[in-house]
């Protein structure tokens, strides 16, 4: 598949790369000229994956998150994040609203969330070796 732009980011699951990684993909997707809700819901999708990343791949210690964004033919952003931490043992089952392995003060909203404000998201995991989030936003033409 062909892309006009792209960039690839790396860093620790730190809790403070969320804001990070959040505000780099506002900055990419800026020379796309998205409305600002579309921005909001692109931010608020990835905040959601890099914070699954920190709080579920790695719960007992640092890992390394890798963030790749494309530009796609027909304004299409897409967005892939990637973890090499646990892996979640069922996709289905974490995909469902309010599930989470997190404690009580995680809503297991996530994926939802993410699903919800993207036009498309596949979640691909293995026990051991990690978490891969592909999001698409398809981003209205401007006149």
């Amino acid at each position: 598949m062909k892309f006009g732009n792209y960039m690839i980011l790396e860093f620790p699951s730190k809790s403070c790369n969320e804001a990070f990684a959040r505000s780099a993909v506002a900055c990419f997707a800026a020379q796309m000229d998205p409305t600002l809700e579309e921005l909001g819901d692109i931010r608020t999708a990835v905040s959601e994956a890099v914070t699954n990343c920190i709080v579920h791949a790695y719960p007992d210690k640092l890992g390394i998150i890798t963030l790749r964004c494309r530009i796609l033919k027909d304004n299409v952003l897409d967005i892939v994040i990637k973890d090499k931490g646990v892996g979640i043992p069922d996709v289905e089952q974490a995909r469902r609203p309010s599930f989470t392995t997190g404690g009580a003060e995680r809503s297991g909203m996530g994926f939802t969330i993410m699903e919800s404000f993207m036009t498309s998201l596949e979640i691909t995991s293995a026990e051991g070796r990690g978490t891969s989030v592909h999001m698409r936003r398809k981003l209205q033409r401007r006149q």
